[in-house]
């Protein structure tokens, strides 16, 4: 299984907000999670690097193998960190109003959780097809849900950016947990929405395909095509390549 993921500041912004971060645990079970902060005159980058540091400390000091028990830890663990980083914000003027978006993975012998808060994505790329795997908690996913505007009119819509799950600013933090079974030559992406705002899921799927770059490479792809289209915020993309080493059925 290879893992590679690149972070960038864009071209708009003063700093970058994201953290990404890729951990181990005593188990051999892998943990790779992408952070998008929000808020605060510094609070973002604040923020989304707690919540990455933190749950991955404490995901190397885990020893579980088993889906179950890692929707029980994860479920708990986001509950604690979103406590953590309301705490910090209060503690702190400059850090008022701070949050962060995630989206992680935990992969396993034969499955792969997927997990998510806000809309930074995951996404499955499988004998050619790109699928998007996690659900946007955002206003204008709610819009879309109900009818009221399509996927391309959400692209461009003013209130894009405005999110309705994080962790942190409110006290609820509920994340959205999926288990699905794990094949050769998979490749999950996990992104931050500077990724996917200016990318489309057509350019997403042509870099994933090529199979003369590495996951690196793709990584760097992917933040070079943001970038031409505007970079308009910070970008992260991570790649999990499954090799053929998953546990046969």
């Amino acid at each position: 299984m290879d893992f590679a993921y690149r972070s960038d500041i864009g071209q708009q912004r003063e700093e970058n907000e994201d953290y990404v971060g890729v951990f181990k645990n005593k188990a051999g079970i892998n943990f790779a999670i992408v952070a998008d902060g929000i808020g605060g005159h510094q609070g973002g980058d604040v923020a989304s690097e707690m919540a990455v540091s933190h749950m991955g400390y404490r995901f190397e000091n885990t020893d579980f193998d088993q889906p179950d028990d890692a929707v029980k830890w994860l479920s708990a663990e986001v509950q604690d960190e979103n406590r953590h980083i309301i705490e910090k914000a209060q503690e702190f003027s400059d850090l008022k109003g701070m949050g962060t978006t995630m989206v992680a993975v935990i992969l396993f012998n034969e499955d792969f959780l997927m997990a998510n808060i806000g809309d930074s994505r995951g996404y499955l790329y499988r004998d050619g097809a790109l699928h998007q795997l996690t659900e946007d908690h955002s206003l204008v996913n709610e819009l879309v849900k109900r009818g009221e505007i399509s996927a391309e009119q959400a692209r461009k819509h003013p209130q894009k950016n405005i999110i309705t799950r994080t962790l942190g600013i409110s006290p609820d933090a509920d994340i959205d947990t999926n288990l699905f079974p794990m094949q050769p030559g998979d490749q999950l992406l996990l992104c931050s929405d500077g990724l996917t705002n200016m990318v489309s899921d057509d350019q997403l799927a042509t870099v994933l395909k090529d199979g003369n770059q590495t996951a690196t490479e793709k990584c760097e792809t992917l933040i070079k095509l943001a970038n031409a289209a505007g970079g308009l915020d910070n970008i992260t993309a991570l790649i999990v390549a499954v090799d053929g080493e998953v546990a046969a059925r």
